[in-house]
């Protein structure tokens, strides 16, 4: 190949992502990232703390407008800056590249590729059943370190699976993304009808009365289980850099997402209270396939199960998707590795960053104690989140005449409920959980440590990297 030929080949790389998603398929990416393992697991655990049908129902019903006070919020950053990476390129408008770079940071382990690695074996565990025994097992000081088993092997495998699809194109990423969505919605819905219409429920499991707890401490657990389960509400601000007329459908995505999913809950809810009393539901993670079997019998149990695993594979394609656009948008800044900031010169994707976050994620599902990492989630993610919607309010005063095609309805009162929500759960878990909270301290002063590495680089070196 002479000079000139690759002269032309470099100018003819693309150096931007393009916008090639719509909002079908951006409301797609919030449903695929909210509907996952939680609605499926939680329910027995909030009924153990509640007590009664009623109250579950009302909890799953303030989780949801919990959720969407935050989607409101991000809709309207995410109209105003219409920007691939989500909280990194709202926190770096806001308050600047350290707080950017650490929420950047914070989504890379315990935002992305902890859950991609969670989803996967959960994925794993519903198709081939959980006693599968391990292959071999790498324990150092009586530890288990690395655990090979049919399990590890198929949750591996279905990374790289989908990490490939999203590698080789949008448009094949995205149309797998809208297949598998729509089967989950599909299934959740067949469930649904059908568990009213043909299953072997009683209506008196919903009516029941009960003792409930919705006093403090009952209620900060029960909504930090529900908050997993509606986690994903942003989803479509990840992807803000690829999404058509952003200003309209980045809103809209995010709003009607949350609200499909709010009443997907409550019907799927309904239908466990349906198929299962009180007592039988309370403590069980299960939760899903014990009411399946108890509508239409052991066996179409089973068959849910696998169709849970199906469905599974929904959630980790939208992570897979979502994700790597953080890392891209962060490299872009200078402040990441710059081959993350590089757009495939054929497949025009975040190619390297695809890849570099499904190898962190195989590296979790291979690791034992992996699951060490999922207790800390959700305190780490929430400060994140709390500090993004501050950003809101003070770009609100500092910067009033940017261009805002969408405002939150109602505003100041969405952003302070969700502020003053948030903080009451995360200290909640905190105080409950010292460990977990002192782990996140630690990845947060570990993401200010790396910050000063990439920050201090030569300037020409920085440069570069939004050049490329």
């Amino acid at each position: 190949m002479s000079p000139d030929s690759k002269v032309s080949v470099q100018q003819d790389q693309p150096r931007y992502l393009a916008r090639r998603i719509g909002l079908t398929s951006a409301t797609i990416l919030v449903v695929a990232n909210m509907v996952g393992t939680g609605i499926f697991t939680t329910s027995g655990l909030v009924l153990a703390e509640l007590g009664g049908p009623a109250a579950l129902l009302l909890c799953w019903l303030l989780g949801g407008l919990f959720a969407l006070t935050g989607a409101l919020c991000y809709a309207e950053l995410g109209a105003m800056l219409p920007r691939a990476g989500g909280e990194y390129a709202y926190l770096r408008e806001s308050f600047g590249p350290l707080p950017a770079f650490i929420s950047g940071w914070i989504s890379l382990i315990v935002g992305f590729s902890a859950p991609i690695a969670a989803a996967a074996i959960a994925f794993a565990t519903y198709l081939l059943g959980s006693d599968r025994a391990s292959w071999t097992i790498l324990q150092v000081g009586g530890q288990n370190l690395i655990s090979l088993s049919p399990i590890t092997a198929l949750a591996c495998t279905s990374v790289v699976l989908l990490s490939l699809a999203h590698y080789h194109s949008l448009q094949m990423g995205q149309g797998m993304q809208n297949l598998l969505t729509s089967f989950k919605v599909g299934l959740i819905l067949a469930f649904v009808i059908g568990g009213f219409w043909l299953g072997e429920g009683s209506i008196s499991h919903v009516t029941a009365d009960a003792t409930t707890g919705l006093g403090g401490g009952q209620l900060a657990v029960a909504l930090i289980f529900i908050s997993f389960a509606y986690s994903g509400w942003n989803a479509a601000a990840y992807v803000g850099g690829e999404i058509r007329q952003p200003e309209r459908n980045l809103p809209l995505a995010l709003i009607i997402g949350t609200l499909l999913v709010i009443l997907l809950y409550l019907l799927l809810n309904l239908v466990y209270l349906y198929a299962l009393p009180a007592a039988a539901m309370a403590g069980i993670l299960d939760v899903g396939s014990a009411a399946a079997s108890a509508l239409f019998g052991d066996k179409i149990g089973r068959l849910f199960g696998i169709a849970i695993a199906v469905g599974l594979l929904s959630v980790m394609s939208a992570m897979i998707m979502a994700g790597p656009r953080v890392y891209y948008a962060m490299a872009r800044d200078g402040l990441f590795f710059r081959r993350f900031g590089q757009v495939h010169a054929v497949h025009a994707t975040p190619a390297q960053a695809i890849l570099f976050q499904g190898m962190i994620a195989i590296g979790m599902i291979l690791i034992a104690a992996y699951d060490a990492l999922l207790i800390y989630i959700g305190f780490t993610l929430s400060l994140t989140s709390i500090l993004t919607v501050l950003g809101l309010m003070w770009l609100r005063r500092s910067r009033p005449n940017l261009p805002r095609p969408y405002r939150v309805l109602g505003y100041p009162v969405p952003p302070l409920l969700f502020i003053a929500g948030n903080l009451w759960i995360t200290v909640y878990a905190v105080l409950s959980r010292p460990i977990a909270g002192m782990i996140g301290v630690a990845t947060i002063v570990l993401g200010m440590l790396l910050y000063r590495v990439f920050s201090n680089r030569p300037a020409e070196d920085r440069a570069a990297a939004t050049s490329d």
